[in-house]
């Protein structure tokens, strides 16, 4: 069993089990019903995503310090109670089945996702090494 950390639109992997979109908007111009067909995601649930002022930092972020910054502010946006529960809940899913969860952006080094990873594993998700 194990979790892995995707690009939302990307193929997906053989056995990687449920999609979960941890983005603020679904994907522009694609119809709801083509969310997973499309391998964009099963499961919308932002409640891991970036507030909308985060995001705009993320965005704006060009500086190594930019980018320490935003990581910082979302890793205490994950510390508040139901953030907190969801990253304790997916950590203990990924010990018994197969699930990604993911974001749009092409760069995981500059994305949240990467704040998820290393939440997630600091939590003992059973997590796929690689980036995704």
């Amino acid at each position: 069993m194990t979790l892995r950390i995707v690009r939302l639109g990307t193929p997906r992997a053989p056995d990687e089990g449920l999609r979960l979109g941890t983005v603020r908007r679904p994907p522009r111009g694609v119809p709801k019903a083509e969310f997973a067909s499309g391998n964009w995601y099963d499961v919308w649930y932002p409640n891991l995503a970036p507030s909308a002022e985060l995001v705009k930092a993320a965005l704006a972020a060009g500086t190594d310090a930019e980018w320490a910054a935003f990581a910082k502010a979302f890793r205490a946006e994950m510390a508040v109670p139901e953030a907190a529960r969801s990253l304790e809940l997916l950590a203990a899913f990924s010990h018994r089945t197969n699930f990604s969860l993911g974001c749009y952006c092409a760069d995981e080094t500059r994305c949240h996702r990467s704040i998820l990873r290393a939440l997630l594993a600091e939590k003992g998700a059973a997590m796929e090494n690689s980036p995704g």
